[in-house]
Formats: C-alpha cells, sequence, structure tokens
C-alpha cells in the first residue's frame, strides 16, 4: 500500500466565500487534489475552508487538524464540513507539530499572527533537522517582502543555506509546480 503524500496548507481563517483569497486557496486545494495530493489543513474556516473545499470537490483526501484550545477561544467554532478526516489535539502546540511533521510540502497563503507562527516554527524545525527536508513554499507578494526583508535584516545571524529551506512564488499553480518538483524548491527567495 501506498502512503498518501500529504501537504499542509496554512492561510487566513477569515477570508469568506466569494472573496479572492478564498477563491485563490480553493483553486490551490484543487490543483493538489488533481495533483495527488491529500490535504492536511487546520481545519476549521477562512484558507482552511476553501483549500479543503477545492481540493474536497476534487476528488482529494482532506485532513483537518483541529485543536480544543481554538474552539474555546472561538466559542463554538468547529471543523469546516469539508474535511473528511479530523484529528483533534488539546492545545495548539500538539496541533501545529502535527501539521509540520505528517507533511511532505507546506504551502503557505496570505495570513496573519498564526500564519506567520506557522512559517517560522516550520522553517526553524527545517533549520535544524529536527523534521525531513521538505518544500516550504509561499505564496504571494507580501510573503516575498517579508521574507526578503528578513533575510536582509537578519543575515548575519542566518547559516549559509537558511534561505534554501523557504521558496516563494507568485501563485498557486506555481507552489503546486514546485512542490511536485522538490529541486524547484530550493531556490532563493
Amino acid at each position: 500500500m501506498t502512503l498518501p503524500r500529504i501537504v499542509t496548507v496554512f492561510g487566513a481563517s477569515t477570508p469568506k466565500p466569494g472573496t479572492p483569497d478564498y477563491e485563490v486557496a480553493c483553486r490551490l486545494g484543487g490543483l493538489l487534489a488533481q495533483a495527488g495530493w491529500t490535504i492536511a489543513t487546520g481545519g476549521y474556516s477562512g484558507v482552511m475552508e476553501a483549500a479543503s473545499r477545492g481540493a474536497a470537490e476534487a476528488g482529494g483526501h482532506v485532513i483537518g487538524v483541529t485543536s480544543v484550545v481554538i474552539e474555546n477561544w472561538r466559542s463554538g467554532a468547529r471543523a469546516n464540513s469539508w474535511i473528511k478526516e479530523e484529528i483533534k489535539f488539546a492545545t495548539l502546540r500538539e496541533r501545529l507539530y502535527h501539521l509540520v511533521d505528517c507533511c511532505h510540502a507546506a504551502i503557505a497563503l496570505p495570513g496573519g499572527i498564526g500564519t506567520l507562527s506557522e512559517i517560522a516554527f516550520t522553517w526553524s524545525l527545517l533549520q535544524t533537522d529536527e523534521i525531513k527536508r521538505k518544500p516550504l513554499v509561499l505564496v504571494g507578494p507580501m510573503w516575498g517582502e517579508i521574507v526578503s526583508t528578513f533575510i536582509r535584516e537578519a543575515g548575519v545571524y542566518l547559516h549559509p543555506g537558511d534561505q534554501d529551506l523557504i521558496r516563494v512564488v507568485g501563485s498557486v499553480k506555481e507552489a503546486v509546480d514546485t512542490i511536485q518538483d522538490p529541486q524547484g524548491a530550493s531556490q532563493n527567495p
């Protein structure tokens, strides 16, 4: 039996159906499912729901990794209806570690503090070889500007090759192409 290739999708919880960010995430989910990837998301609303929806509508398998902490914090938040398999953890730390550790690639769409922490955590675990090497792909000009500024300003603190662990692309199509060809993931942002 072949194990599924899992890609974790990170992004904002706020985009609503019909908004550009929701539609882009939905398209990403569909492209990933069509390419044979199993999708793992945080399981709730916004980008997580949209990527789940796109993947489910394209016939893909969707894993929602949820947390009791979020459901208590957001008063009654529940996993979105597009996930086919829910994995629930008590804490955000456990949830995040699972999302990062279980995947073969990670893609981040625009988001806020949570998405930034997911990117930084993944990048750090890749840097220290705590997790297996995998593509970490960020989509959009927001991440391009943030990563470029960080690398420029913190360059003296980075180890050789740290910037090669992350890739910034301009579209979800490029993100899917990048994880399909891991060699493409090793190019500088």
